[in-house]
């Protein structure tokens, strides 16, 4: 068994070693990196060290390039549920076997990286578990004459549709639907900036944190940040609105329930409705 020690940052391997020479890394057969034997080893001693730091930066550069996000179960159009598909990162453990083996001169000058599978948090059996029961519902209405608002809430509605927040956990209308940007969309519409009218990029998604709002308070669920708007606003009764800015304002909530909740999020022609959802064993004191 060939021995090695850690030292300073770096591994001693006791055995002498081969030329250097360099190994391809692929990805289904797609080359990701070539690398060289000799960009890897110190020499301080009579004997090669293998270089920890860079040894870590490669594997940190090839989980970037492999890594896949899993995608959650959601409900479709139609209300049929669409199942989740696995991600994948790097199978650190076994990239690690064989580079080292390589290193050392007895390995492949070739490595199909190795994966690691990453389940989706929501799959459909959970997804058809947490559909049954509704607990919470709004609805508020809206001018879809005006396009580009209309755009900017069918994307917001877009992003938190299909959202499942589980016991405890605390739900961000800005961390799900991202920052509002040109480049995902998001057109210029009327925004209120300090009791005035202007225009901005996303306007109208307070519309749907709003809507959302009225829906997580009528379930019971504990609201952890919500702020209004600094001038009424007409699809609400005063102080019923939840206002977002990506720079500032947030709504967050947390589901204190035994239960995930699933929030389902649509645009129908000048209706926005939020209606949600959770299993038949919920224990939930509705508003």
């Amino acid at each position: 068994m060939l021995l090695h020690m850690f030292l300073a940052g770096m591994i001693m391997i006791t055995q002498p070693m081969e030329r250097p020479d360099s190994l391809t890394i692929t990805q289904q057969e797609d080359t990701i990196a070539v690398i060289d034997r000799e960009e890897f080893t110190i020499h301080i001693t009579d004997t090669p060290l293998l270089d920890i730091d860079k040894y870590k930066r490669l594997l940190d550069k090839l989980d970037r390039e492999i890594h896949l996000d899993p995608i959650n179960a959601k409900i479709g159009d139609w209300g049929e549920i669409e199942p989740g598909k696995p991600g994948y990162r790097l199978d650190r453990k076994r990239f690690h076997v064989q580079f080292y083996q390589y290193f050392i001169g007895r390995g492949a000058s070739k490595i199909e990286v190795p994966r690691m599978e990453i389940y989706p948090e929501v799959d459909s059996e959970l997804l058809a578990n947490i559909r049954v029961k509704q607990i919470g519902q709004y609805v508020t209405y809206f001018n879809s004459r005006n396009e580009n608002r209309t755009q900017n809430i069918m994307l917001a509605a877009e992003a938190i549709d299909n959202h499942v927040i589980f016991p405890g956990e605390v739900f961000s209308f800005n961390e799900v639907v991202g920052k509002r940007s040109e480049e995902k969309g998001y057109m210029p519409a009327p925004i209120i900036i300090r009791g005035e009218l202007s225009e901005g990029v996303g306007g109208g998604i307070c519309q749907v944190s709003t809507t959302l709002f009225n829906a997580v308070e009528q379930a019971g669920l504990k609201i952890v940040e919500r702020y209004s708007h600094s001038k009424k606003v007409p699809y609400v009764p005063p102080g019923r609105d939840a206002t977002v800015d990506w720079y500032g304002a947030d709504f967050r909530f947390q589901n204190r329930y035994n239960q995930p909740i699933l929030i389902r999020a649509k645009r129908y022609g000048g209706s926005m409705i939020v209606k949600l959802y959770s299993s038949e064993v919920i224990n939930y004191e509705p508003k």
